[in-house]
């Protein structure tokens, strides 16, 4: 689970030089600047996922420098990987000199110099970092030291599923049990290293495994996307990732679910969240049905109360009424 701290528990006089220990300690020793340090305020939170961390901080704007001191003073030997969730940045990195906006992701190594100013903006900054152990990225450092500072957009293909992948666990990683957190650690790997293996053009050089955990969560992530189309089928999928509905079936099969079962439960939870959306009160319930791709309305009303115990109707009824209903 995450384990959260924040500077309002902390005395006023004392929140930046806290703030200080605490990104020492949890992330790097750093030179840290504010503007106003009785005006500073800050939180953070860490989540173990076994040999990958992650941590979370917002905080108000500031400037920081780590020198070749401070590197001798405390080195993870790490590579870092922060997607930005809030503010706009700035960082010097191995001869990058990049702004950063929210929804790009930048990397750095722990072992050289690297400065970075967190402009003012509206609201505090935020990031979610991923703390990357060296030798878990199964890349030549040689090849990795190019993108070192260098700004890493999110918009598309892979990068867009690390960093989807980044921030779900901010949302979710508190569920997760210790072994789900663990195979969360073992995924958060593969997916940044196949992230920058695509940007370096050295896909070829990852392990096969990592290279079919990386290809299952593209899958899912262009399923979530396409859930309310109705051509959404398993040639679709396949031709979509350039594979057969043959390899297809057989990359997911460890998952005890076929692609057709996966996308009827997905369209079927994106419909009960729907009919529970108080703004969504006055649609009818086969507009709902029909948005996530079920175009027959007593065929969804059923696959409704297989999967939940209610139909459509009686499950918005409670919802409407907060008593919830029954999940098989």
């Amino acid at each position: 689970m995450w384990t959260s701290v924040s500077a309002e528990a902390v005395p006023a006089a004392d929140r930046f030089e806290w703030f200080n220990d605490l990104v020492a300690s949890a992330l790097i020793p750093t030179a840290i600047r504010v503007e106003r340090d009785v005006d500073f305020r800050a939180e953070a939170a860490m989540l173990d996922l076994g040999a990958v961390q992650v941590s979370a901080f917002a905080h108000s704007p500031l400037s920081s420098r780590r020198t070749p001191a401070l590197i001798r003073r405390g080195d993870p030997e790490q590579y870092q990987l922060a997607l930005i969730t809030g503010g706009r940045w700035w960082m010097s990195h191995q001869g990058g000199d990049e702004e950063i906006d929210v929804g790009d992701m930048i990397l750095w190594d722990t072992s050289r110099p690297q400065e970075t100013v967190a402009h003012p903006g509206d609201g505090q900054n935020r990031s979610v970092i991923l703390h990357l152990p060296k030798d878990a990225l199964p890349l030549r450092s040689g090849r990795v030291d190019r993108l070192l500072g260098r700004r890493i957009a999110a918009d598309s293909g892979m990068a867009a599923v690390l960093a989807r992948f980044i921030a779900s666990l901010g949302a979710h990683g508190a569920q997760c049990e210790p072994q789900e957190l663990r195979r969360l650690g073992s995924v958060a790997v593969d997916l940044a290293a196949a992230c920058l293996a695509h940007r370096l053009d050295a896909y070829g050089e990852l392990p096969a495994e990592a290279r079919a955990r990386a290809l299952r969560e593209r899958i899912d992530a262009f399923v979530e996307h396409n859930l309310g189309d109705p051509a959404l089928t398993p040639g679709l999928i396949a031709a979509a990732h350039g594979i057969s509905v043959r390899s297809l079936h057989a990359l997911l099969r460890e998952r005890g679910e076929s692609i057709s079962a996966a996308v009827r439960r997905r369209r079927l939870e994106r419909a009960r969240a729907d009919l529970a959306r108080p703004e969504l009160a006055g649609r009818p319930v086969h507009e709902i049905a029909a948005r996530w791709s079920f175009t027959n309305a007593p065929a969804f009303s059923r696959a409704f109360r297989t999967a939940y115990g209610l139909s459509p109707t009686d499950f918005r009824r409670a919802a409407a009424h907060g008593t919830g209903g029954a999940v098989h």
